[in-house]
């Protein structure tokens, strides 16, 4: 897939539960956000699960928020949709990437 010039790539880290798959053969669990950096809105979503189908399942849920103004409503939907065991190590990632992008955000405009 290609993606437009204006669009960014923001991981997220976090610790996932001990007994979680992802942390057995990871060690951690992994979200790469792919956003347009003037809109803030989530174009793609990649992390590391186990099945394709769960990171489907996340992308369905997270892409066409806007990373910079819907942290509580994606946070929200994660915790009403998505009851895998990553679910916390999932909205901590979440809330590193929205991190990662407020501070990008900053230093672009500064330019």
């Amino acid at each position: 897939m290609n993606y437009d010039k204006n669009t960014i790539y923001i991981t997220g880290i976090a610790r996932a539960n001990n007994t979680d798959p992802i942390t057995v053969m990871y060690n951690c669990f992994f979200l790469g956000v792919i956003v347009n950096r003037e809109s803030g809105i989530i174009v793609d979503i990649t992390c590391n699960t186990i099945s394709n189908v769960t990171t489907d399942f996340i992308r369905s849920i997270l892409v066409g928020y806007n990373l910079g103004k819907d942290l509580e409503k994606m946070i929200n939907e994660v915790h009403e949709r998505f009851l895998g065991t990553a679910q916390k190590a999932l909205v901590v990632a979440l809330k590193d990437a929205y991190n990662k992008f407020l501070i990008e955000r900053k230093k672009h405009n500064k330019e």
